[in-house]
Order: structure tokens, then sequence, then C-alpha cells
């Protein structure tokens, strides 16, 4: 590992055809020399409300109020990505003002800084030296994260978005088919 990748972008490169990655992007939570633990940003699940699970969040949750599949390992867990108004100073920091929740914690002790929330369930996750192999073996692109791609509310296009913003030729991946043969 050269550099913590925390507070970055992973964008599935075309050659990571799993489903639970396939055109994903991911924010980096934490990256060291035990592991990494991100989030998928744009897997939407439409029947699972904010309400429904984490209601006290309701009123928070950012466009669309769903869960968001966060990734395959421990899917029955909830992780909260809250973004906190200006001048606050959370702990967790992300990006920007963006960080994680203690879920542990009341919302009251959130409520006074916290201008939206992220509710993911599950989270996706790599072993010592593993995520670092996926970027080696071209898995995936690292790029900057602005805080608003974690609550973008267009989880469709975020993929495409996300690629279009890259300098040079990265941006040209954003156009390439779902299916390479039907090309």
């Amino acid at each position: 590992m050269t550099e913590s990748l925390a507070g970055k972008l992973l964008i599935a490169s075309l050659s990571l055809v799993d489903p639970n990655f396939f055109r994903t992007v991911v924010l980096v939570c934490m990256h060291d020399e035990d592991g990494a633990m991100g989030l998928v940003l744009n897997h939407p699940l439409e029947q699972a409300p904010v309400a429904d699970h984490l209601p006290q969040f309701a009123a928070l949750a950012a466009p669309p109020a769903v869960v968001f599949k966060g990734g395959p390992v421990e899917p029955t867990a909830a992780i909260a990505l809250g973004r906190f108004r200006p001048g606050a100073d959370p702990a967790n920091r992300i990006v920007g003002r963006a960080a994680l929740l203690d879920l542990s914690r009341p919302l009251e002790d959130y409520r006074a800084d916290l201008e939206s929330v992220r509710v993911f369930a599950g989270y996706a996750g790599w072993g010592a030296g593993q995520l670092d192999r996926e970027i080696a073996e071209e898995a995936w692109f690292v790029v900057p994260a602005l805080e608003g791609d974690a609550f973008d509310p267009d989880a469709a296009t975020l993929w495409r978005r996300v690629l279009l913003r890259q300098p040079g030729k990265l941006k040209l991946f954003a156009w390439a088919p779902a299916d390479p043969r039907v090309n």
C-alpha cells in the first residue's frame, strides 16, 4: 500500500463484471494495511424506504429516501453517512462535509449540525492488500470524490457522470455499452 485511498472514489472498470460491483461508484471510507471498506453509492434499494428501517432519519434522508445497497458484506448492517452543515466539525469525516455517523448515538447528538443522511445496508470490504491488487489489475479507476457524490439523487447515471468529469481518456469509458458484444 502506497497511500490511503480514504475519501476517494473507486469507479468500476469495464472488466469488473461481478454483479455486486458492475458499473458501481464506491466511496472509500477506510483504507490501510489491514484492508479497505467502502460504500457503493449507486445501488438504491427502491423497495426499502428509510422510513421503514431507520424512521428517525426519514426527515433527513437525501433523495431518493431509500436505503442503498452499500455492498455485499454484512447486508443486514446499517451504515449512515451524514452531510454536515458548513462550519460543523464531524468525527469520522470522509470527504468535504460528509462523515460516517455512529448509529449507537442518539440522533439528537447530530441534529443541529446534520443537513442530510444517506443510509446503506452493508458495505464493500477488502482484506489486506486485496484492493491494491484489484487496482493494479485495472478492475477499478481511482478518482477524486466530491462530497455531493454520496448524496447524489440520480444513482442511475452516477457512474457515467463521474467518468465524464475526469480528465483525459478516462472519460471515454463513460460511453461504453453495458455489453460490448452488442456494440
